[in-house]
């Protein structure tokens, strides 16, 4: 009898943990989206090894919409594809309607000596299909001190 009561009291506190796992999608109060990017400030030639900044200018749409980061995937070893990631609030119901440019940075790193290709998002075309700011960037030779 003790044995089946311990049994019972131990699926009593476990089981709720299981049903207490899931997520739904109507609950959450965000979601991410893409956010348009208008402009990039990007040297016109990298040196290899050296760090950069890398100056970006989006479009934020409203006031309930706000910048997270970058989401920068590699394409190939030298092409990379930035997309600007914004959160929106939902059920927010004094969501201003201004359109604001917002200028954010980030770090790249020249690993490859070898001409980089960038592609930012820019929005989709009135096809639904996906734009981008295309820039190739190449690597200047640093002389050497021999």
């Amino acid at each position: 009898m003790k044995r089946i009561f311990v049994g019972i009291a131990f699926l009593a506190l476990v089981f709720p943990l299981f049903q207490g796992c899931s997520i739904d999608d109507n609950d959450a109060n965000f979601h991410f989206v893409a956010l348009s990017i208008v402009d990039v400030d990007i040297p016109a030639a990298f040196e290899l090894n050296e760090t950069y900044e890398i100056g970006v200018t989006f479009i934020r749409p409203d006031g309930c919409t706000f910048f997270e980061g970058f989401d920068v995937s590699n394409t190939a070893q030298t092409d990379r594809d930035v997309v600007a990631i914004g959160t929106v609030l939902n059920n927010e119901t004094a969501c201003t309607q201004a359109i604001e440019e917002v200028e954010a940075t980030f770090t790249f790193v020249v690993l490859y000596n070898q001409e980089y290709h960038f592609r930012f998002y820019a929005g989709d075309d009135t096809d639904g299909e996906p734009e981008y700011l295309e820039f190739t960037v190449p690597i200047e030779e640093v002389p050497s001190n021999n």
